[in-house]
């Protein structure tokens, strides 16, 4: 058994898998054959976005409550987290009879507070940042007399995460590399000190957002400023521990950055092909395949799914917004003569070209056309870019002046 101050050990992560074993699930872990195809590696995806909360955070939030002392769970557990932390902790300690405390920043998704909230846990809205957050929960742990439970700093914590490798590996021993989201850096700590001990020749690669590139600052010795919105917030993380530093300075192989366009992607890809939901971090890992594929080249690549509790509403925006930059749905701008019937005649043309017409906009004051004239804009679901020109093409012809609003 280790403590929370102790970086742990392969014995510490398979006793922490014993502990948790039949409570947390052995999630999915397969090949995908299209995005292998898509992305020039051998794409093996282990699926922790199944677990009961949806994240792999159940793993080290187990492990560290049932080490607690009877009298730490008397008085009661207090965390801080952008929503994963919180319903894994929230969650178990509500099966173990553990009274929860919850402090998360403002901005945490509502989906997250929600589910925190049902799992019986007080929640506490306070901060704009993870960094916030947690120095009001460390005072109100004080106050209150309460268990910090951190969410990622922790030996106890990083033990129970490390448990997702001790799966990857029994499961498909030819692993060549692991690609881990990094936020805290809970999760890349505990499997990269699993999966170096069980395999010292496989690589381990961290993955961070642009906007809070952390460890990769502290790694490569750079000052970016860490600031911004993400969608992927729960890897917005301005510092990472101190133990889950040590490791991964001795363990990672190489930390990349990636965007919010090849995240949104990522969803993407993961939604419509895999039929798979992801939050912005747990598809972090995947978009870092997309982005830097020297790294994964010809390698069997298991690429952790951390997570997915993504706002409903995001994830809509999300999937349209991929079909816009796709040409799947295009906006056309087209300048009428403001007649009865006109209207009926181009919503014909597009019709029987194939478009399927989603809305329709007239523009007659705010816009600098002639009085009996008006803008006309018609946003239309096509096949690809090639139906859209085709529609542009037939407009034009029959003598509207019609363009075609790209993204």
């Amino acid at each position: 058994m280790n403590s929370p101050t102790q970086i742990p050990d392969l014995n510490a992560i398979q006793e922490a898998a014993e502990r948790i074993g039949g409570t947390t699930v052995n999630t999915r872990f397969e090949k995908s054959q299209t995005l292998s195809h898509i992305l020039g590696t051998d794409i093996w995806l282990k699926f922790e976005n199944l677990q009961f909360t949806s994240s792999f955070k159940e793993r080290g939030a187990l492990n560290k409550l049932l080490q607690l002392s009877a009298d730490e769970k008397s008085r009661g557990v207090i965390a801080m987290s952008a929503g994963n932390h919180a319903k894994a902790v929230a969650y178990h300690a509500q099966r173990l009879g553990i009274p929860a405390t919850i402090v998360m920043p403002k901005n945490t998704p509502n989906v997250k507070v929600e589910d925190t909230k049902n799992f019986g846990a007080r929640v506490e809205l306070e901060g704009h940042s993870l960094d916030e957050s947690g120095r009001y929960a460390q005072t109100l742990a004080e106050s209150e007399n309460l268990v910090f439970i951190h969410p990622y700093d922790d030996g106890q914590i990083i033990a129970g995460q490390g448990t997702v490798a001790l799966e990857m590996l029994e499961a498909n021993p030819d692993l060549d590399v692991l690609v881990i989201p990094i936020g805290g850096g809970g999760l890349i700590a505990g499997n990269a000190i699993a999966a170096k001990a069980i395999k010292p020749s496989i690589k381990i690669i961290g993955v961070e957002v642009e906007a809070y590139a952390s460890a990769y600052n502290l790694l490569h010795g750079k000052n970016a400023v860490l600031a911004g919105s993400t969608i992927a917030e729960g890897i917005a993380v301005k510092e990472p521990g101190q133990l889950t530093m040590q490791v991964i300075r001795e363990l990672v192989d190489d930390i990349v950055l990636v965007d919010e366009e090849a995240i949104e992607e990522a969803i993407n890809q993961l939604v419509t092909i895999e039929k798979t939901v992801t939050e912005g971090a747990g598809a972090a890992a995947l978009a870092a395949v997309a982005t830097h594929p020297h790294h994964f080249k010809g390698l069997q690549t298991g690429v952790f799914l951390c997570g997915a509790n993504i706002d409903s509403r995001i994830l809509a925006s999300v999937l349209m917004r991929r079909l816009v930059r796709k040409g799947r749905i295009v906006r056309f701008l087209i300048r009428i003569h403001d007649l009865p019937g006109t209207l009926a005649d181009i919503t014909d043309i597009v019709g029987s070209a194939g478009g399927n017409i989603l809305e329709v906009s007239h523009q007659r004051m705010f816009s600098n056309v002639p009085v009996k004239d008006a803008d006309l804009y018609l946003t239309v679901e096509t096949r690809d870019g090639e139906q859209s020109r085709d529609i542009l093409k037939k407009l034009q012809n029959l003598g509207y002046h019609t363009t075609l609003i790209q993204d």
